[in-house]
């Protein structure tokens, strides 16, 4: 596969990863709360793992763990000095778990929780802040950057400029509450417009909410933009009229109730897909086994499976003897 997440992009949809902080945080490595990525300084084994779950899963990029890998952000649990370390070995990690494949991967930006579309002079702080963390993964070797998880288009667009000023590829995506508006107003279609203007070659959606609640906006989205656009809903089962999983009292500690099937996301691919999606992911909640699942509905069959049958005749395991394979064979058939 080429190197240029671009040319990808235009030979077909291409699979991302699944979710980090809140993964991690159920294996015991990340604090709930603050959601803070240095275990990839205390544990940067723990992070190879997913890396490699999601690559042997079949996703097309690895996501560096550097979201909420800002300043302001790590001096909420006392590690401000520590900025540098933690966004320097997030990409060696995710660079290490991706060596000898075509993965790509992709340094990570996210909101800072310090614009304010009232205070001008907070978009200067957010260009620090970005700038920052741009110009140690993009040291370490990132092959484009994914900026994401922005309410305020404000912020987005901040994101959009430093990245573009950094030399990368834009993938920048905007997350929406209750209503699928941006805090300054805008509706979804008009974000990715914006986006879009500013040199984002890649637009869409992520975060906050499920594959119901997002698709619609995608929908929107596609109309309304020429270019690339990407999707990467949670995988959580959300009230319609509070679709956003952050703010039910489930989280963060009682999700496990609410998360989508493996199925589920496969049939949210193969949505997505249909409607023109070219940079197809997940989120929070998104594990290995619903990559998978994505990676089979698109046809992407991980290089780990293998064709299998009895060599007697008779079925040797309940997946043949009930004719599961031959079902999921048929599902597979239906994806390509």
């Amino acid at each position: 596969m080429d190197g240029d997440i671009l040319q990808r992009l235009a030979a077909g949809p291409v699979l991302g990863d699944g979710g980090y902080l809140l993964e991690l945080e159920k294996r015991g490595w990340v604090q709930a709360g603050p959601f803070t990525p240095e275990v990839s300084l205390t544990h940067p084994e723990a992070v190879a793992e997913l890396h490699r779950e999601f690559l042997r899963a079949g996703a097309e990029v690895l996501t560096t763990l550097t979201f909420y890998a800002s300043d302001d952000k790590l001096a909420t649990v006392g590690m401000q000095g520590k900025v540098e370390e933690i966004n320097r070995a997030a990409v060696r990690i995710a660079r290490e778990a991706a060596a000898g494949s075509d993965a790509l991967v992709a340094g990570n930006i996210s909101l800072t929780w310090k614009y304010d579309p009232a205070e001008p002079s907070s978009a200067d702080r957010v260009r620090e802040l970005f700038d920052r963390q741009l110009g140690w993964q993009v040291d370490e070797g990132v092959d484009f950057v994914i900026g994401e998880t922005f309410s305020a288009l404000g912020e987005a667009l901040v994101a959009v400029e430093r990245i573009k000023a950094a030399g990368k590829v834009a993938m920048v995506t905007m997350s929406f509450e209750k209503e699928p508006r941006s805090y300054e107003g805008h509706s979804p279609a008009e974000c990715c417009r914006r986006l879009a203007g500013a040199g984002a070659e890649i637009v869409g959606v992520n975060c906050l909410r499920g594959p119901a609640a997002t698709l619609p906006l995608m929908r929107e989205i596609r109309a309304a933009v020429d270019g690339f656009v990407a999707c990467q809903p949670v995988a959580y089962r959300t009230p319609a009229d509070d679709p956003d999983f952050t703010a039910l009292p489930e989280f963060p500690h009682g999700l496990e109730p609410l998360q989508l099937s493996r199925a589920e996301m496969a049939d949210y691919a193969l949505e997505a897909r249909e409607l023109g999606v070219d940079f197809i992911g997940s989120c929070c909640g998104s594990v290995a086994a619903h990559v998978r699942a994505m990676a089979r509905a698109l046809g992407k069959l991980p290089p780990a499976e293998r064709p299998w049958r009895s060599t007697t005749g008779k079925a040797m395991s309940a997946y043949e003897y009930y004719d599961h394979d031959a079902r999921d064979a048929e599902k597979a058939e239906r994806g390509r």
